[in-house]
């Protein structure tokens, strides 16, 4: 009885701990948090000054005392105390409305699929000391396919491009299993970087990884486009060490990011390569998944459709793909259990 009044009383919680956004998804509640993956620590202290968006904002404008983290680099923890901080303050958050005195959650998070033992014990360990009872980690491709309701326990070949900040995961899904998948650090924040060398080789302009961000956003894509777009660039001369703006257009961003998103459909094309015939013939039929971030990059459906010959979809609100299903998951024991990369749950009392 009481233990039925504790499960009662306790949120449930699913989170997709990104490199460059961390959502959190509320069981009953739906999406309560999606905020940057970065922390301000003021180094004289060891004090959080501030999580997320606020500590974003800070980026590159912080005197020396103060710095902004990413405790995540494509998708694995790199700096565990911070991100252990950054999750309980976003756990914190999400209780912060009630009186949970006694309710710890269970925690369905999704993982990179390249990862290690060690690396899936850090992220297990951060979620219990930041305040979660019980730990089920989920591959990103696999929650990705259940958030967009892909029929992932059929056995029918679910093809799915997961394409984050640090990563692109790549995977094969039928009866409940990746098939064949392929993991590369090639993803949004590598073509922020191309933007910022394309306009340091192009026009000797120091870019800061915000303003590469934001043209990608506003002008990038990755075919050609009806209609030419502009966007002003602002940063530093390398000659004179004066402020500078140069206006970019589409067709410029799109040569400075070239090379990755050829790279990125070469292993999707790897991928179908080892996959057994009977998927591919599924996937030629049902077509490919691309969610994340990285999927609204304009005209990479087509760019992928174009070299891969096959039917190419961007998921219903691609951002969120990865925390849906792993909410989903919350009210799905049995499938949870069926996928969750340790069977072997971790639990706290």
């Amino acid at each position: 009885m009481f233990k039925q009044l504790l499960t009662k009383f306790r949120k449930d919680i699913a989170i997709d701990m990104g490199t460059a956004n961390t959502l959190v998804y509320v069981k009953n509640r739906g999406i309560v948090i999606n905020e940057p993956s970065v922390v301000a620590i003021n180094m004289r202290t060891e004090q959080i000054l501030a999580v997320g968006n606020e500590a974003k904002d800070m980026l590159g404008k912080t005197p020396p005392h103060i710095m902004t983290s990413r405790p995540l680099s494509k998708g694995i923890i790199s700096d565990y105390e911070v991100a252990e901080k950054m999750l309980r303050y976003f756990i914190d958050k999400v209780y912060e409305e009630s009186m949970n005195f006694m309710s710890r959650p269970r925690v369905v998070i999704g993982a990179p699929l390249e990862i290690t033992e060690v690396e899936r014990k850090a992220i297990s360990d951060a979620v219990m000391n930041a305040g979660g009872r019980e730990v089920w980690i989920v591959e990103e491709p696999m929650a990705a396919a259940i958030g967009a309701r892909m029929p992932v326990r059929e056995a029918v070949g679910n093809f799915v491009v997961e394409l984050g900040g640090g990563t692109c995961e790549i995977a094969v899904i039928s009866l409940g299993g990746i098939v064949t998948w392929k993991s590369i650090p090639i993803a949004g924040d590598e073509l922020n970087r191309n933007i910022m060398q394309y306009a340091r080789d192009a026009f000797n302009l120091l870019l800061g990884e915000r303003q590469a961000e934001e043209i990608k956003i506003k002008v990038g894509s990755a075919i050609e486009l009806p209609e030419t777009m502009q966007f002003p660039m602002r940063g530093r001369d390398l000659i004179t060490g004066l402020p500078k703006e140069v206006m970019i257009n589409d067709s410029q961003v799109r040569e400075a990011m070239i090379k990755s998103l050829r790279t990125i459909v070469d292993n999707i094309k790897a991928t179908l390569e080892v996959t057994p015939p009977e998927l591919v013939a599924d996937i030629h039929e049902r077509g490919i998944l691309i969610s994340g971030g990285g999927a609204q990059l304009r005209g990479l459906d087509q760019l992928i459709g174009r070299a891969t010959q096959i039917p190419v979809r961007v998921a219903d609100d691609s951002l969120t793909s990865v925390v849906r299903g792993a909410g989903v998951l919350l009210d799905e024991q049995s499938l949870l259990e069926e996928v969750a990369v340790a069977p072997e749950k971790k639990t706290k009392t």
